[in-house]
């Protein structure tokens, strides 16, 4: 019978906020976004001072020395003996509270977890204006423990008789409830210790079994607390560019833009990507760790080089112009903003073969930023990273290997893009396949909506540009543009087509000023075209047909005739707008 992979330790409250404070655990740094509702911190609380079980936390023995040190820290910090696999948010949230530190929450804004207690009826809740000015209840618990508890009680007594008359009883009846309370410090927690010896794959096994969410554990996860243990520096710039993203600035530099918001294991893919050529993360975890994928040794010089190749490679990917230089290929690609983004990590990979053209091959500027535009738009359109992304992520790398040029490069991606959009594509799977659905966020419509944009068209029955609606900075009430229906709803109902899939065709939307999206209403196309038309010249009525791809007589046609034909012309603008790409 194999030996057991853990241990079981008793630690109480107090020990573990002891040991965090030591560094004996890795609790990441209380500045890193924070999950967990009040509402659930309360639970928590309320649980524990009822004498409730709050399940087990799991940790998972470093397997470094404990005289190992961080790296880029002056101090020379020891890294923690023990991880935290499972139990963070619990932990935070009691660390938090018994020291009255602020956390960040998934906005990057920050804030006190603010729970409550009432003595009288030993009610948690979570705070608020009204309870703030009630002086039956202890606002902010954090207060007792950073105090004196002889010198809080007398503080809330105080405070309760200038509201109201306390009886002698009620006052120990509330003084036993506050020492209880302030006792919560001793409340027992169960700790399984993982062994230093147990791989990675099988700490996720461990944590998916005992997790009551069965939330699966994630390879980034695994090298975010590497991250944190061993360069927590680097893995406090990764955050800090994240949270800096989502935030408008009004001077200065910054990172925020319309297109993504990244999270940390997002930009962590791509500095691995563009640092080791690898978009597996599994292998890049054993090589942080120091291992040896040969003699399976672990050695504190080889994790040291590793990581320093992942500090300059993610100091790259941090570099704002080179940031703001990749964001400018997506913009010239026609895809304005994170609504037309059909999949992020299509974006990410995109962007690390950017770098690598930028960094490794010194593609000039203005060459570089139309082949990544094309390799995104191709990407983007045929779904190229859905699915087993990361195998083929690691066959788009691999065929970089043995390249020496810049021309090499942009030859290499430029090979790839016409292998995939072939004359079949464009003329068959496209039409027929890809765009005979009904899906609000497929690939093709937002190519379609791109294409447009490189077209420099119109919106329908409109002279404003579809660029110009699309805008992600523009914000109202109702959106300046809208997804019509062509043939509207109620039309097709009095002819019996009901079926969303049928209705919902992507090839039964155009994009129209929300104002005439109310105008048309659920008037009949042969109703409302010829008004609409009536706007335009002979030259302008034939731009607005070929870009909003208007079958001749396409009003008259029979719903399912209409639908095969505007298909071929949507997929011919498409082609046409991509085809902008190598000018």
């Amino acid at each position: 019978m194999r030996a057991t992979l853990f241990k079981e330790v008793g630690y109480s409250l107090s020990k573990l906020i002891q040991d965090i404070e030591m560094g004996e655990i890795g609790l990441p740094d209380i500045q890193r976004p924070f999950v967990w509702k009040n509402t659930k911190v309360r639970d928590l609380f309320d649980s524990m001072y009822r004498g409730f079980p709050v399940g087990y936390l799991l940790f998972w023995a470093n397997i470094t020395p404990h005289d190992t040190r961080q790296i880029g820290i002056n101090n020379k910090q020891k890294v923690p003996r023990l991880l935290i696999v499972d139990g963070q948010q619990r932990l935070t949230s009691l660390y938090a509270v018994l020291k009255g530190i602020p956390v960040v929450r998934e906005n990057y804004s920050t804030e006190p977890i603010l729970i409550a207690f009432r003595p009288k009826d030993q009610t948690f809740a979570v705070t608020d204006a009204a309870i703030w000015k009630d002086p039956e209840y202890i606002p902010d618990i954090s207060a007792l423990w950073q105090t004196s508890r002889n010198r809080f009680e007398n503080s809330f007594f105080e405070r309760l008789r200038n509201a109201r008359h306390v009886e002698d009883y009620e006052e120990d009846h509330i003084s036993e409830a506050i020492d209880r309370l302030y006792d919560l410090q001793t409340y027992p927690f169960t700790v399984l210790e993982l062994s230093a010896t147990v791989s990675e794959q099988e700490v996720a096994d461990v944590f998916v079994r005992i997790n009551s969410t069965g939330t699966p554990l994630k390879q980034a996860d695994f090298i975010l607390t590497l991250m944190s243990v061993f360069w927590d520096i680097g893995r406090t710039q990764l955050e800090a560019f994240c949270r800096d993203a989502r935030l408008p600035q009004t001077n200065g530099t910054s990172p925020f833009n319309y297109v993504i918001q990244p999270d940390p294991d997002q930009i962590l893919r791509v500095s691995i990507g563009l640092g080791f050529r690898r978009a597996r993360l599994q292998n890049v975890y054993n090589i942080l760790r120091g291992k040896d994928l040969e003699t399976e040794h672990f050695s504190d010089d080889k994790r040291e080089k590793q990581f320093s190749i992942l500090q300059k490679a993610q100091d790259y990917v941090l570099d704002l112009q080179n940031w703001h230089e990749f964001l400018k290929c997506i913009l010239r690609a026609g895809y304005l903003g994170a609504e037309m983004i059909p999949s992020q990590l299509t974006l990410l990979y995109t962007q690390v073969l950017f770098l690598i053209g930028k960094r490794d091959f010194h593609v000039e500027g203005y060459q570089l930023r139309n082949v990544i535009a094309r390799w995104f738009f191709m990407s983007a359109l045929t779904s190229r990273y859905v699915g087993s992304f990361e195998s083929v992520m690691e066959q788009d790398m691999a065929q970089l290997r043995n390249l020496k040029s810049a021309d090499e490069f942009v030859n290499a991606l430029d090979q790839v893009i016409q292998d995939t959009l072939t004359e079949s594509y464009w003329s068959i799977t496209l039409p027929n396949q890809e765009l005979a659905v009904s899906s609000p966020r497929s690939p093709s419509m937002f190519a379609y909506y791109a294409a447009l944009t490189l077209l420099d068209a119109k919106a329908l029955f409109s002279q404003l540009k579809v660029h110009t609606l699309l805008d992600p900075a523009i914000r109202a009430k109702k959106s300046a543009v809208e997804r019509h229906h062509l043939f509207p709803k109620s039309y097709l109902a009095k002819h019996n087509i009901t079926e969303k899939r049928d209705v919902n065709q992507i090839a039964n939307f155009a994009l129209v000023e929300w104002s005439d999206n109310i105008g048309i209403s659920d008037k009949s196309p042969a109703h409302y075209y010829p008004q609409y038309a009536m706007r335009y010249g002979t030259l302008e009525l034939a731009d607005m047909h070929y870009w909003h791809a208007l079958p001749e007589n396409w009003h008259e046609m029979d719903y399912e005739t209409f639908l095969a034909e505007r298909r071929k012309l949507i997929a011919s603008v498409i082609r046409d707008g991509f085809a902008t790409l190598y000018k």
